[in-house]
Formats: C-alpha cells, structure tokens, sequence
C-alpha cells in the first residue's frame, strides 16, 4: 500500500517537474526538441545523477517506461492546459515543493539500502531532489536556484537528516518518511511565503 502511494507521488512528481522544464523552454523560445530535453533532465536528472553515483545501474527510469511516457505527456498538458496551469501555479508549487521532499525521501532510502554511509545518503538524498533542475536552468542560461539566496536545497537537506534519525531511531519507515517529507514542504513554503535566506555575505 505505502510503496504504491510512494509510487504514485513519485510520477506526480516527474510529471510537475517536467511541466517546470517545458516552461522554462518556452521562456527562452527552445522549439519542441528543446522542450522536451529541459522537460527530461528537469524531471530525472537528480535520480540520474544519484544512481550513476552510487553505482546503480540500468539507472531506474531504464527500467520503468512510465517515466518516458510521463514526460512525454508533459508537452501537450503544457500546450493546452496553458490557462489552466497559469491558474494553477500556487498548486504546482505545493507539487513541485511535494516532489523534492520526496525524492529526497528515496534517494537516502535508497543509498541507505545499498549499504553506503549516512553522510553519502543525505548528500544522495539532496542530489535527487535538486538537481535536475540545477541541469535545466544550466541548460537554459539561468542562474540555478540551488546558488540563489532563497532556501531551496537546504529544506532538502534538513529533511534527509530527520528521515536519517528516524531509519536509525524509530522501527516505522512510513512515519518517518511522511515526518521529514513534511519538514521538507514546511520549510519551503515558510521560505518562500516568508522570504527567508541563508545569504552569505561576508563584509572584508
């Protein structure tokens, strides 16, 4: 039932991240070869990166076609479901926000199942969550929210080092995976309502 539901929001999440890579295509004019590469890297460039890493391969969209057929869908959800998505951005973002807490979620579970150190699990846990769109906004010229003064990755890593006490401290995988998603989603929202930062600006 759980690894279903963690299924389901995992597609839920490829699918907002996708639709994320196409609008950054269509910002910069990409025509649909370009749209559908930032949609690709945008919505499995983080788990790409993090199984080539850790040694995990066929790396796992090779072997679920779900994935391609998602993004694919993408494209014309973007073209005629334009107004409503514009409608809809405040929703996107709890999905999107929704997606990096949980592909933070599984990229430490699954470095932590492949016998590798904690510290490498939360760094594999961020690496899934951010940086497919680090690639897409790299690709697209723009600066990656990732180097921005907004917190974005930092809620990602908080939640990889709460979800990381509860596999070593609590015998409830569910629990502790819903708990750090929802630091996660918290975080980010209070961060972006709030317009919190972690700027670093040092006065020499």
């Amino acid at each position: 039932m759980l690894s279903n539901f963690i299924y389901t929001l995992d597609l839920l999440g490829t699918l907002v991240f996708a639709i994320s890579g196409v609008y950054a295509a269509v910002e910069k004019k990409f025509d649909v070869v370009g749209a559908l590469v930032l949609a690709f890297v945008t919505a499995l460039g983080g788990g790409t990166l993090r199984d080539i890493l850790i040694g995990e391969t066929p790396v796992s969209w090779m072997k679920d076609m779900n994935y391609i057929y998602i993004i694919l869908m993408a494209l014309p959800i973007s073209y005629f479901g334009n107004k409503m998505i514009h409608k809809l951005r405040k929703s996107l973002f709890l999905f999107d926000t929704i997606g990096i807490a949980l592909f933070t979620v599984l990229g430490v579970q699954k470095t932590l199942a492949l016998g590798l150190a904690p510290q490498i699990a939360v760094l594999m846990g961020v690496v899934s969550a951010v940086f497919g769109g680090v690639i897409r906004d790299v690709l697209s010229n723009k600066e990656p929210l990732i180097f921005r003064k907004e917190i974005y990755a930092t809620a990602c890593f908080i939640g990889a080092l709460l979800y990381l006490v509860g596999h070593y401290f609590f015998n409830n995988q569910a629990v502790s995976m819903m708990c750090s998603m929802i630091v996660v989603i918290i975080i980010r929202y209070l961060a972006v309502s709030r317009q919190w930062t972690l700027q670093f600006n040092p006065k020499f």
